[in-house]
């Protein structure tokens, strides 16, 4: 009787292991399948959106460069 119950678990184990296999494979078909879905920009919209990032972090880069600046100048006024 101990045969049968090995084998059962044998099967049980061979069926895990194929398993991960099997659910990697539907989870990439699933995130193709998702990517289909989404609305891309256009080009002209993604320079768009690309020249506002940069404008926007050059103007917050000179903006805390100026505020460290100052304070620079305050601490070495203070000591």
């Amino acid at each position: 009787m101990s045969k049968g119950k090995s084998a059962a678990k044998t099967a049980k184990a061979a069926a895990k292991a194929k398993k991960p296999r099997k659910s990697i494979i539907r989870y990439f078909r699933e995130v193709v399948s998702e990517l289909k879905k989404v609305s891309w920009p256009s080009l002209k919209e993604l320079t768009n959106y690309t020249i506002v990032v940069v404008v926007l972090i050059l103007i917050f880069a000179a903006a805390i460069g100026i505020v460290d600046f100052g304070l620079g100048k305050l601490f070495t006024l203070i000591s």
